[in-house]
C-alpha cells in the first residue's frame, strides 16, 4: 500500500473544500444547529442579566402580560 503525504496548507485547503461542500449539500441541518446555539446565546445571556435585576412576583408578571388566568 503506497503512502499519501500532505503539507499543512494543502490539508488546510482540501478540510475547507469538504467543509464548504458539507454546509452546502447540508443548508438545512447546518441552519436549524445554528439556530439553535444563537437562541441558546440569547437564553444564557438573559438568564445572566435575571440574576442581577430585581425579582418580581408572578402577580407583576400576570398584570403586564395583561392575562389574569395565571
Amino acid at each position: 500500500m503506497s503512502e499519501i503525504t500532505l503539507d499543512e496548507s494543502k490539508l488546510k485547503e482540501l478540510l475547507k473544500a469538504a467543509i464548504f461542500e458539507l454546509l452546502k449539500e447540508q443548508k438545512e441541518v447546518f441552519s436549524e444547529i445554528l439556530t439553535e446555539a444563537l437562541e441558546d446565546i440569547g437564553m444564557e445571556n438573559a438568564i445572566k442579566e435575571g440574576e442581577n435585576t430585581e425579582t418580581v412576583s408572578r402577580q407583576q408578571i400576570c398584570k403586564i402580560l395583561k392575562n389574569h388566568e395565571c
